[in-house]
């Protein structure tokens, strides 16, 4: 009787994916790779699948009852509430606005 151990669920990659790019296209992505101290493959798989499920999440359907819904657009049509901390942020001078020291003041 031969003694077999149980195989494990495989982690491995088993598909490939191949590109053709522009020699500046590859730098540019090694060099990021390189940044985040990563291989391309790894870097550009990260960042490829990242994107695809942002697209998908994108897509998703919002599903809710008649009533919720109706509540729902009148709160989009509605004007903006007034918030005067908000409203304060956003007309004071930032350090973002002017140049150098000045601007930080």
């Amino acid at each position: 009787m031969r003694n077999t151990k149980p195989k494990a669920i495989s982690t491995l990659k088993a598909t490939k994916v191949q590109l053709r790019l522009r020699p500046i296209q590859k730098a540019i992505l090694a060099r990021a790779a390189q940044l985040r101290r990563t291989s391309l493959s790894n870097f550009m798989l990260e960042h490829a699948y990242e994107a695809a499920q942002q697209v998908l999440a994108d897509q998703v359907d919002i599903v809710m009852p008649p009533a919720e819904w109706d509540a729902f657009c009148k709160a989009l049509d509605a004007p903006p509430r007034q918030i005067p901390a908000l409203k304060k942020l956003l007309t004071q001078p930032s350090v973002f606005d002017g140049q150098g020291k000045a601007a930080a003041r």
